[in-house]
């Protein structure tokens, strides 16, 4: 039963990890124009990023 309630716990913190480093590359300002798909949806790919990101304010 320890052994099941220590992976349990390692499980969670590398899933911790995991999401806390998702969130930091998600915030970085110049990833997002390659991970967002609503640039592709509503038709401002061709536009700057100040642009694109006007549209949705």
């Amino acid at each position: 039963m320890k052994r099941a309630e220590k992976l349990v716990w390692g499980l969670i913190i590398f899933h911790l990890a995991v999401l806390i480093a998702a969130q930091a590359v998600l915030q970085h300002t110049g990833i997002k124009p390659y991970l967002s798909k609503a640039i592709r949806y509503e038709g401002v790919n061709r536009m700057t990023v100040p642009e694109w990101l006007e549209t949705f304010k």
